[in-house]
């Protein structure tokens, strides 16, 4: 049986009387893409923030290569190669498409330069940032020093992804990639989704549009109440019952689908 790239068991966390994951399984499998799907307060966020090491769980056991792992923080899990890309992008607007790509790793100068006076490569991260982005398609964005106040959503999406997708060894998250984005923006991320995928790179997707999760994953674990409800094939299921075991109308098993 394949071993999975990224597991969870047990996870739990509570806030005070809250409790927003109670044990929680997941399970991301090698090279596939695995849509998280919920109502509103079913925890995703909470699960993809303690397997992204925003938050640390009270109890249960995280699983990367099938080493067990703790993150303290984004950057320890960044350390083992996973790569988050949050609803709210985390860019700098001000700073340019390198500068952001770039942004907690800059790369220093060699000898003395970097070492003492902590002078940044600034053409190594220029050259680097554009090899990433015409690698994954992204030409439409000729000046790699443009600041990215001047972009569009679409192309910052894109260069977020990019900037996950250069770094994220392991596993790369996406948090609602589309959900600000028209329809030819949108068409285009899941575009480079699906680019990013091509290179062996298994993503997690949050979203809420079906339509986008039907089209581009592999496998959908389905969340409710703080728990895995079921993972479902989108091949098998149709969109509306996906909808209805995400809301609780249906149960896994009337559908035929294993808890």
């Amino acid at each position: 049986m394949t071993q999975p790239v990224l597991s969870g068991r047990g996870l739990t966390k509570r806030y005070g009387h809250v409790t927003a994951m109670e044990n929680c399984d997941f399970d991301l499998m090698p090279g596939e893409i695995l849509a998280v799907i919920g109502d509103n307060g079913a925890g995703k966020s909470t699960l993809i923030k303690a397997l992204s090491g925003a938050i640390e769980p009270d109890s249960g056991e995280i699983k990367l290569d099938g080493k067990t792992v703790s993150f303290n923080s984004p950057i320890q899990a960044r350390e083992y190669g996973i790569e988050t890309v949050y609803q709210t992008l985390a860019m700098s607007p001000a700073l340019s498409i390198a500068d952001n790509m770039f942004m907690g790793r800059e790369i220093r100068c060699q000898g003395i330069m970097g070492s003492v006076f902590r002078q940044l490569d600034k053409k190594k991260m220029r050259q680097i940032a554009r090899e990433k982005l015409s690698e994954l398609g992204l030409m439409t964005i000729q000046n790699i020093n443009q600041k990215v106040e001047t972009l569009s959503g679409g192309q910052r999406q894109g260069v977020a992804v990019a900037r996950a997708a250069a770094f994220g060894s392991n596993v790369v998250i996406l948090d609602e990639p589309t959900a600000a984005l028209g329809v030819k923006e949108g068409r285009r991320v899941l575009d480079l989704i699906l680019e990013v995928k091509s290179r062996g790179i298994p993503i997690i997707l949050i979203s809420h549009n079906m339509p986008h999760v039907f089209e581009v994953a592999d496998r959908i674990h389905v969340h409710r109440l703080g728990q895995r409800l079921c993972v479902i094939n989108p091949k098998d299921i149709s969109m509306s019952d996906a909808v209805a075991l995400m809301t609780g109308a249906m149960k896994p098993d009337e559908i035929g689908v294993a808890a």
